[in-house]
């Protein structure tokens, strides 16, 4: 359908837009071209690859300032928080106008309060080559979802939790992280900090659905580690359950793929299906599963005669020594056939989300949501990371998570382990909530300083 094609969720992370038009000249007058400021951006405007490296580096940008620098070119967390609130409270031009305009700061460390650390290949150049960079980030900042300001506190969490009919929860490997299962991102301990031997440019590319079909065994030797032990479920999980057997739960979008053997598996050869539950042992042995319909075909011939010209990619049949039968003439390198590699049906990086995705969100749960929960999740990869600001401004959003997330404006955060908040949650709903691994001990509840509506839980051991 045309709307699916217009969604948002299919646009760029950020939009390519010039610095505001008015800042070519201040008072009606052009300033000397000497004198390098927001008013003079004529002739500094980037060519089409530079344009590109930009937006590269504001999509990869952490938002939250946590590098170290030079305090005159780094702005701190409260200088930042303030510069955009004020960014939004008086628009674009006004805030130029006080800012680079007014030399009250330099571009380069007002690249720092949107998240954006001045590149290596500014270092040195005068402070008006990092206006294409600064335009960029602002226009980021001004496409994020706004805070709605009625609601801040756990009550009021606890109040739209007990309210809300049509709830969509978006939620991430936190969830599973009790079931010794790691997430991704957490340093050191996190799933990609644990990939360096594999000899990846980015640990993200186990996933990468180009890396699968050249060498299934990379995705399968990682694929292991992210299946549960047991069939346990973590406390978050059945805290999912409870709102949808109290017919709150609209949709669950999940990234998680802890529970493979739930999903289908395809074989890339003969597109031949079976269970997930049956290629478990081989992903827990760190084998490639492969399909058994191949294998039944393969073994009513004998391989005398048969020559198979070897796979561009690593899912044709594994090279084999040549035997003395084979024609030793034949320049093309040939292998005796194998059965297809099992695929499990979850989307990889580089693949098309599934219909029902966009189906789904834009023609069902856009109109009816009435709250957002997103746990465990750091929102980092499209087009989820993009469901939260496709969704309506209005409608309230809270994020549970170990860790903030910096990009998006949420308007309650809960930090600390999810299994702990939804726990504390439910017991002020007064839900009868039990699971097996609640831990025992009050929970404690305390504000961040600086914020008005972000919290961290701790437990507090029973004595």
């Amino acid at each position: 359908m045309e709307v699916l094609q217009e969604s948002p969720l299919k646009a760029p992370a950020v939009e390519v837009v010039p610095v505001s038009s008015h800042l070519d000249s201040v008072d009606g007058e052009k300033r000397d071209e000497n004198q390098h400021d927001a008013s003079s951006l004529e002739g500094d405007e980037p060519d089409d690859d530079q344009l590109s490296l930009y937006e590269d580096m504001l999509d990869g940008m952490p938002d939250e300032v946590n590098w170290e620098g030079d305090p005159a070119d780094v702005c701190t967390v409260e200088e930042s928080i303030a510069f955009r609130k004020r960014l939004r409270l008086v628009g674009e031009d006004q805030f130029i106008s006080e800012t680079l305009e007014a030399r009250t700061v330099s571009a380069r460390k007002l690249c720092t309060a949107f998240g954006i650390k001045p590149p290596l290949l500014l270092d040195g150049q005068p402070d008006h080559k990092y206006y294409p960079l600064l335009g960029r980030g602002i226009t980021r900042e001004l496409r994020k979802r706004m805070k709605l300001p009625q609601y801040n506190t756990i009550d009021d969490a606890v109040d739209l939790l007990r309210r809300s009919k049509n709830i969509i929860v978006l939620t991430g490997a936190g969830i599973s992280t009790s079931l010794g299962i790691p997430d991704f991102r957490s340093k050191d301990t996190g799933l990609y900090s644990q990939l360096q031997h594999l000899g990846l440019s980015e640990p993200q590319e186990v996933f990468d659905i180009s890396i699968f079909w050249e060498d299934p065994s990379i995705f399968y030797s990682v694929a292991k580690d992210i299946l549960p032990l047991t069939r346990k479920f973590s406390p978050t999980h059945a805290f999912i359950k409870l709102l949808q057997d109290k017919g709150k739960l609209l949709t669950n979008f999940t990234q998680n793929i802890d529970n493979l053997e739930s999903h289908a598996a395809t074989c890339v050869e003969c597109e031949y299906q079976v269970k997930g539950e049956e290629i478990f042992n081989d992903i827990k042995a760190g084998r490639v599963p492969r399909c058994d319909r191949c294998i039944r075909t393969l073994r009513q011939y004998k391989p005398f005669g048969i020559k198979r010209k070897r796979s561009a990619n690593g899912l044709g049949p594994s090279k084999k020594k040549r035997q003395s039968y084979e024609d030793s003439t034949d320049d093309e390198d040939y292998d005796v056939p194998i059965a297809g590699v099992m695929k499990p049906d979850i989307t990889f990086f580089g693949e098309d989300l599934p219909a029902n995705f966009h189906n789904r969100l834009v023609q069902h749960d856009k109109d009816l949501v009435d709250l957002v929960l997103v746990i465990g999740t750091s929102l980092k990869v499209a087009p989820v990371s993009e469901v939260s600001g496709f969704l309506p401004p209005e409608t309230p959003q809270i994020y549970i998570s170990r860790e903030p997330c910096q990009h998006i404006d949420f308007d309650i955060d809960m930090l600390g382990e999810c299994d702990m908040i939804v726990t504390e949650l439910c017991r002020r709903l007064e839900w009868d909530f039990q699971h097996e691994m609640i831990k025992e001990g009050s929970i404690d509840v305390q504000m961040d300083e600086g914020y008005d509506s972000r919290y961290s839980f701790t437990v507090q051991s029973a004595s």
